[in-house]
């Protein structure tokens, strides 16, 4: 009893004296005084468990962002790029284990942001409102299906802590501006939480050119383009949550978001165009310019309410979900064609394409623990979504110098997608050795859409998934993996208007897309040494069936509903065949010099190979690598200093081949106030103002080489700070429950 009240009075001096914080330092203050084995009066306790920056679980990665200094001044996308086995490119394009095809998801569940533009909405949520990110490579059967690359979900921040507390975050730089504010309040049985984001591409120019040669048996057409385009992004983030528990076994939670962003690109291009004649020799050259201007939007609701329940026997919970979405996205554009020195445009067409998009989805799911090995989970979901979506065309008439509707090309489109699911699934240990999860999902899924001449039979999935794994001694971890996912095609790889942006490459959607499947295969090793040291090794196949690839075709002349366009690259998603993607990851994490110096990297190389019945044919797309690298370093007095670096090879593809990139970030912060602010500043690529990007198409007919300088140059200021503590009344005697509760906080 003495030796306990020792120990007891030691914790007391421990919390009187110390806050336990974000980065895992002590410092602040706490009880008032020990009374026989009862903590009383504590005040200003806040604990917080310090996390590695990233860690390995059974099925997936999860990558902690609090010390992420060279995305501080960034967004979800410049986090993203951090993330092992995670692969992003200059354009925003994000690939999972060298997959693009991935299930988004925003707190574990889906959002509306992510239906319009991938890049808009991981741009619109800034670095600061982001925990953590998970990148879950092999997803369990209580997963929907969607998303053959496998899911990445972004938790934000949320405070557990009792009492009222906060952080506001604010960064301005040349190329980005973003400030957020979170408040947190929290009682016995009720929390509720605010937040609101706002965030800013600013002004940058990105010069490009593209020269390209077309064919047929009587011609030869030659078309440079030369110019630049002027691009900005701005939006903003709002929600409110709450979770109430009603008694020991009953909690009801709930939230509600608006989501606001827009973005716009504005062009200027000179074109010069040489047509030869091959049965005389002839030339005919069109010298000229296109004036362009794109800009999109969309504004979103996301709001759901769930109910957990939970028993007696540990581990045994029913939970109920309901979340609703509605969107309306919309695009235009405007584009005219002039000869150089005409005082009026020969050719000009714009576009309207306003929508809506409405999704209700409702979800119930059931743990029983059989015993300590044994564990069944089991569940049914139904997601309906509806989308109507407007075009409306006018054509420039270059005599009269007005726009008139063109009825031919505009019209009115429905679309209605239904998925209806079960699954069960199983966790239990054999020999009391292996560690096994195992389940099975059953998906259904009809779409209707009411464009002319289409119809999508529905389809039923089965989709199974095992995870084998077993925990040697000494920190080793060794586990194989199997799932199948389903990529449905999105409503815009869907819905076939026609941008004629720039007439000579238009762009537009396959309403006859068939689901890409993925068997998705995975062996990994991970070693955690007492050093604190980590080395993950990973071996994955993918095998696409009625894998979903980009094709450009080339028509001398293109006839839309009786306008005819000459010299036209059409591009679009058609499924090709089969692809097999294999791969090899490592990735580890060193502390050195007691842990003031950490250095962490991922190396990641992938060799595809389709097997395709149009086009190409058997095709060897060769290898790809990724590599990473971030450094940082602990100074005295709250200081700390990190570098970021990473290369994406370029790769080919089913028509030409996709540009390489490198980046690399510098970043400093220095906290102060307790902890509770800090101040950072962050360098992107500062020593060069463009990334040269270079694409090339070729076909049979057609070949294409485009460039164009990214400005990813930037430098930029953020400032973080935090406040509010933990409430609680002198004189409460306080039990372990407390210590249990507390420790669960950020």
């Amino acid at each position: 009893m003495k030796q306990l009240s020792i120990l007891l009075a030691l914790l007391a001096t421990l919390l009187v004296n110390a806050q336990i914080t974000d980065s895992g330092t002590l410092n602040g203050k706490a009880a008032d005084s020990l009374a026989g084995n009862k903590i009383k009066a504590l005040e200003g306790v806040t604990i917080v468990a310090k996390k590695a920056v990233v860690e390995n679980k059974i099925d997936k990665i999860v990558y902690n962002v609090a010390n992420d200094l060279t995305s501080q001044n960034g967004a979800a996308i410049d986090v993203l790029k951090k993330v092992p086995q995670v692969t992003v490119d200059a354009d925003g394009n994000v690939e999972l284990q060298g997959n693009p095809n991935v299930r988004f998801l925003i707190n574990g569940k889906p959002s509306s942001i992510f239906g319009n533009s991938l890049a808009d909405a991981l741009a619109s949520i800034p670095a600061s409102q982001i925990k953590s990110i998970e990148a879950v490579t092999s997803p369990g059967a209580k997963y929907d299906a969607q998303g053959t690359g496998g899911v990445i979900n972004i938790i934000l921040n949320e405070s557990k802590v009792k009492g009222i507390n906060g952080t506001v975050n604010a960064s301005v730089g040349t190329r980005f501006e973003t400030g957020s504010v979170n408040l947190n309040f929290r009682n016995n049985n009720f929390s509720l939480n605010t937040f609101f984001s706002g965030n800013a591409q600013l002004k940058s120019r990105t010069p490009s050119s593209q020269d390209r040669i077309s064919h047929d048996p009587s011609s030869q057409t030659r078309l440079l383009q030369d110019g630049y385009t002027d691009f900005q992004r701005h939006g903003y983030r709002t929600g409110l949550g709450f979770e109430w528990s009603i008694n020991k076994t009953n909690i009801v939670s709930g939230s509600v978001s608006y989501n606001d962003f827009a973005n716009k690109s504005i062009g200027l291009i000179n074109q010069e165009q040489y047509i030869t004649d091959f049965s005389n020799g002839g030339e005919q050259s069109i010298i000229g310019y296109r004036n362009s201007d794109n800009r999109s939007s969309v504004h979103s609701i996301d709001g759901n309410i769930s109910y957990r329940k939970t028993f007696k026997k540990e581990g045994q919970e029913l939970t109920a979900d309901y979340l609703v979405s509605y969107g309306s996205p919309k695009s235009n554009y405007l584009q005219t064609q002039s000869v150089s020195g005409a005082s009026s445009p020969y050719s000009g067409i714009s576009g309207s394409n306003p929508g809506t998009d409405t999704s209700h989805t409702l979800s119930i799911d059931y743990v029983q623990p059989v015993n300590e090995n044994v564990t069944l989970e089991m569940g049914a979901k139904t997601i309906l979504q509806h989308i109507t979506n407007t075009t409306d065309v006018s054509v420039l008439d270059a005599l009269s110098e007005q726009y008139a509707a063109d009825p031919f090309q505009s019209y009115r489109l429905k679309y209605d997608m239904g998925i209806y699911a079960a699954y069960f699934s199983s966790s239990l240990k054999l020999f009391n050795w292996l560690d096994v999860r195992a389940g099975a999902r059953y998906e259904y899924t009809t779409v209707k859409i009411d464009f002319q001449n289409t119809s999508i039979p529905s389809y039923s999935l089965l989709v199974p998934s095992l995870i084998l794994s077993h925990q040697f001694d000494k920190g080793q971890t060794l586990k194989l993996a199997y799932t199948r996912r389903v990529e449905r095609p999105e409503y815009s790889e869907v819905n076939p208007f026609l941008n004629f942006s720039d007439p000579h490459n238009i762009t537009t959607g396959n309403p006859r897309l068939k689901p890409e499947i993925g068997d998705n295969m995975e062996l990994g090793y991970t070693k955690n040494f007492t050093s604190g040291a980590t080395v993950s090794l990973t071996l994955t196949e993918r095998i696409n069936s009625q894998d979903l690839k980009q094709i450009t075709t080339f028509y001398p002349v293109y006839t839309v509903n009786g306008t005819e366009y000459a010299n036209v690259s059409l591009t679009t998603r058609q499924n090709i065949g089969k692809e097999y993607n294999s791969g090899g990851i490592v990735s580890g994490s060193i502390p050195l010099l007691n842990n003031k110096l950490n250095i962490r990297g991922n190396m990641m190389i992938f060799h595809r190979y389709i097997v395709s019945d149009i086009y190409v044919g058997n095709l060897d797309m060769g290898m790809r690598y990724r590599l990473n690298l971030n450094i940082n370093y602990q100074f005295p007095k709250d200081f700390i200093v990190e570098a970021f670096g990473n290369y994406n090879s370029a790769a080919k593809n089913i028509q030409g081949k996709n540009p390489q990139s490198i980046t690399y970030s510098i970043a400093a912060r220095k906290q102060f106030w307790n902890k509770k602010a800090s101040i950072g500043f962050t360098a992107t690529n500062p020593f060069n103002q463009y990334i040269k990007q270079v694409t090339t198409v070729n076909t049979n007919d057609y070949s294409s080489y485009s460039v164009r300088q990214l400005p990813l140059r930037s430098f930029g200021i953020s400032f973080s700070y935090k406040f509010g503590k933990m409430d609680f009344k002198k004189e409460k005697d306080i039990s372990n429950d407390y210590l249990n509760e507390a420790s669960q906080g950020n």
